[in-house]
């Protein structure tokens, strides 16, 4: 079957009929026992739903004021009363979703919130899919598709740094700047379609080098952003840190210090690591995934020997590599030069541990962080260099023009192809039509950053991700 023709729209007008009708519902607070449950219901009937199991407290009868919210019981289909909750309704156009929508908060028994549920499906109403009130907020054109991507990174967002990339993406600046690079490739088109339009108007030498300039101008925007996408994806993946090294250079020890319990199992037996740990730790505020890897040398059995290729696979993937070497053994100079030159091409920090040891400070190695896990001393100064180490990948926040997606990498990376085709083409003194072609190509997959065109495949990828209830 083939796949759906792309929709277009312009701006953030409403894309499409919701649902045919549908009123959806789902509890939108966390599992668990807490103060309170919350439910949403969204759709053009939601109030209606609401008035056949809501007995207003103090206005029976009484017209739903928008955003006032009442306090009253809630019953099911044969008048039981299932929880005195209060309920609010938001019109069509102010609410999260767009539509018409009702929120009811009810005591935070789980219990009691799925039989509200429960109720209201028997009613009629339709058990909300993961992120489907956040797609109806798009197709509402209450927001763009960048945006809602956004709130799923708000949801999962676990240091001050993720929260903040994704909170300025959902106040749109991102988008804006989306946006103005797409408002600009559009004028060029206009430019060179109307020379197709209007032959007799030929583009002149000096108009040649005009768009050839407005073309710099927006390629250099474009290559910008897509260089903060290794940053952003730092913000949004975390920064992966692998401790690596000989056997019993003390990587388990530290990677206990750094988690901050006895995560790892630490015996003086070489190669008792033969897999490898991971733990998710902030420092900085930035997401770390610290993985613990087994030692690397010559000898060992064959399951030792797997995880030692896994440890070198894990080192070549990482962001940052913590070798560590024991500084107390008498040849750790020798052994130290020949490891470092089998060492992927990745970012390294030398850690000499077991500085405890050592009678003398003068025999420590010049470019190495000194640590003692028996002692903690350096550890804080270790963290402070992965801190700024981290801090060396990450873009400026402020602006909120930071790519956090690989699909948004993707499409400006095919975007910033097709406009170098654009310029080339203007340079050659290419027929306008297939210059037009390629910069109609940039303008798409601009388009499908923010939803201006989109496929129900790529919705369906996007908000599968979501929970339920958002």
């Amino acid at each position: 079957m083939a796949s759906p023709a792309p929709k277009k729209d312009e701006g953030r007008a409403r894309r499409t009929l919701h649902h045919d009708g549908d009123t959806i519902v789902a509890i939108i607070t966390p599992p668990g026992v807490g103060g309170i449950a919350g439910l949403r219901l969204s759709g053009r009937h939601c109030l209606s739903f609401l008035d056949r199991h809501f007995l207003s407290a103090s206005e029976r009868g009484a017209s739903w004021t928008p955003f006032l919210m009442r306090l009253g019981k809630f019953v099911d289909s044969k008048g039981a009363v299932i929880d005195e909750v209060t309920a609010v309704y938001m019109p069509e156009g102010k609410s999260y979703t767009g539509e018409h929508q009702v929120e009811i908060f009810c005591h935070g028994s789980r219990h009691i919130a799925t039989r509200i549920l429960e109720t209201l499906v028997a009613s009629g109403a339709r058990v909300a899919e993961p992120g489907e009130f956040t797609k109806m907020a798009f197709l509402s054109g209450r927001i763009d598709l960048a945006e809602a991507e956004a709130v799923s990174e708000m949801v999962s967002a676990n240091t001050e740094t993720s929260l903040r990339a994704a909170r300025e993406h959902l106040l749109g600046a991102y988008s804006e700047h989306v946006n103005d690079i797409r408002e600009r490739l559009v004028d060029l088109m206009a430019e060179i379609e109307a020379s197709v339009d209007y032959p007799e108007e030929a583009i002149s030498p000096a108009d040649t080098q005009r768009l050839i300039a407005l073309t710099d101008n927006v390629l250099d925007d474009l290559k910008k952003l897509l260089a903060t996408y290794n940053g952003g994806r730092i913000i949004r993946e975390g920064f992966r840190v692998a401790i690596a090294g000989r056997p019993n250079a003390g990587k388990s020890s530290l990677f206990n210090l750094l988690v901050r319990h006895e995560r790892a199992l630490v015996t003086p037996t070489a190669g008792t690591t033969r897999d490898y740990l991971t733990e998710w730790i902030d420092i900085g505020g930035h997401a770390v995934c610290l993985i613990d890897t087994a030692g690397i040398r010559g000898a060992g059995g064959k399951i030792e020997k797997v995880g030692q290729a896994k440890a070198k696979e894990i080192m070549a993937g990482a962001d940052l590599v913590l070798w560590l070497f024991d500084i107390s053994t008498r040849n750790w100079a020798t052994t130290l030069s020949s490891d470092m030159k089998k060492l992927p091409k990745v970012e390294i920090v030398i850690v000499a541990n077991k500085t405890d040891k050592l009678k003398h400070s003068n025999v420590l190695h010049k470019s190495s962080m000194p640590v003692s896990c028996k002692t903690e001393r350096g550890i804080d100064q270790l963290i402070a260099k992965i801190e700024k180490t981290i801090q060396s990948h990450i873009p400026d926040l402020t602006s909120g023009l930071v790519v956090t997606s690989a699909r948004h990498k993707s499409k400006l990376s095919l975007a910033l192809n097709s406009l170098k085709k654009t310029r080339l083409n203007i340079t050659l003194g290419v027929s306008p039509e297939l210059t037009a072609v390629d910069l109609r190509q940039a303008v798409n997959a601009i388009d499908e950053i923010t939803g201006r065109i989109y496929t129900e495949e790529i919705l369906g990828r996007i908000f599968s991700k979501f929970c339920i209830g958002k």
